[in-house]
């Protein structure tokens, strides 16, 4: 695949988000099934490889083309947008492993991102931890080649779908919650399996289903951190990448709802009133609108502020990150509230896509970690407190 600048993964993203993603989404969504063609579509155009190496064949672009890429898919689809963001923070476990050299088994998974032909993602989440994704309750055990490992995750995004894992487990010598180890698990590896189907109220096309491992064998060549070093990856590799993320899919959402919200009060009418329109007749939705613009609009600056901590750290980046889930997941939940409301019962019976997007604009706020979990940290933070 070529490399992609900035602005050609912009266009190629906006052209498979009209072509292939917006008009599957419903139906997609109705059924709960996995978006297929619109990954398959994504990784023709190159897109797989959107952070990947030039040296490993990929594009080596940076936090901001992903920020405005991700944001365009949620526009179409948060489901597939989501899909893809794991796929990306993944990835950036496996780039960041892969620097060290001398690791070829991690090389052929960026070359066939490349490709087109590979999509990774995150298997942290276990039932037992909860939204405390940092703190896994599974335990490698050595055996003559690498570990063995036993877990089981209960919220891995493209379940079944994925070529590759990054799976999270205890080491072996685990003496604290923390003490974690980083490990890519291929999909073909025996004893992983999907555990139930996903059917959730919202982003209901991104395979979010629980996995289990029994005796998965991992080799040392797939071990992506050092022993204990999982948790360090995890704050300083995923979660930025993954906030980030996870903001973007909520300015997605709230950029396609504020659409929708104008097109119906535009040709929405009151006959008895003259064929005036709703945003004509109805001053309070006017400003109902006007709202949910400015709340989109804050959104886009604080992604944007954070996407400059992150291309420039400095003492303030690791409050941006936090900062910008957390408010992000609120304003998606604001805004198509708002959309809600706007557009009654037409957005109620599901005859606007704007009842979909509610749906999943909900899925923000609970995903680890959650709104609850970001405001200690934010707290811990500002008060000089160590996060853990």
């Amino acid at each position: 695949m070529p490399t992609l600048d900035h602005r050609t993964a912009v266009t190629r993203t906006r052209e498979i988000a009209q072509s292939t993603i917006a008009p599957a989404a419903h139906d997609l969504d109705r059924s709960g099934s996995f978006p297929a063609d619109a990954i398959s579509a994504l990784g023709q155009a190159g897109l797989l490889a959107l952070n990947v190496p030039t040296r490993s064949g990929g594009s080596g672009l940076g936090p901001r083309a992903f920020a405005e890429v991700n944001a365009i898919l949620a526009e179409a689809d948060p489901s597939v947008a989501m899909v893809f963001m794991m796929h990306v923070c993944a990835s950036e476990v496996i780039v960041a492993a892969a620097r060290a050299g001398g690791r070829p088994v991690l090389e052929a998974a960026l070359a066939d991102m490349s490709r087109g032909k590979h999509l990774t993602t995150l298997a942290f989440s276990e039932a037992g931890s909860r939204s405390h994704f940092w703190a896994p309750l599974s335990r490698a055990t050595r055996s003559g080649k690498g570990v063995v490992l036993n877990a089981k995750k209960s919220w891995v995004t493209s379940a079944g779908f994925a070529d590759s894992y990054v799976v999270t487990t205890l080491s072996a010598e685990a003496k604290g919650p923390t003490d974690s180890t980083l490990y890519l698990v291929p999909r073909s590896a025996t004893g992983m399996r999907v555990a139930a189907p996903w059917d959730g109220l919202g982003l209901r096309a991104t395979a979010s289903s629980p996995m289990t491992l029994e005796g998965v064998e991992v080799g040392d060549d797939r071990r992506l951190t050092e022993e204990g070093g999982g948790f360090a990856a995890k704050l300083n590799v995923v979660l930025p990448w993954f906030n980030l993320a996870s903001a973007t899919v909520s300015l997605g959402i709230c950029r396609a709802v504020v659409a929708a919200t104008i097109a119906h009060l535009k040709t929405s009418k009151f006959e008895h009133l003259g064929n005036a329109s709703l945003g004509e007749a109805l001053p309070t939705l006017r400003q109902t609108l006007a709202q949910m613009q400015i709340d989109t609009d804050g959104l886009a600056h604080r992604i944007d502020e954070c996407v400059g901590a992150l291309e420039s750290p400095g003492p303030q980046t690791m409050l941006r990150v936090l900062e910008v889930k957390a408010a992000a997941g609120e304003t998606a939940i604001r805004v198509t509230s708002s959309a809600m409301h706007a557009c009654g019962g037409a957005a109620f019976s599901r005859h606007t896509s704007i009842e979909r997007y509610f749906r999943d604009a909900h899925a923000g706020s609970v995903m680890a970690p959650t709104v609850d979990v970001l405001r200690e940290f934010i707290g811990k933070s500002l008060l000089g407190i160590p996060l853990f």
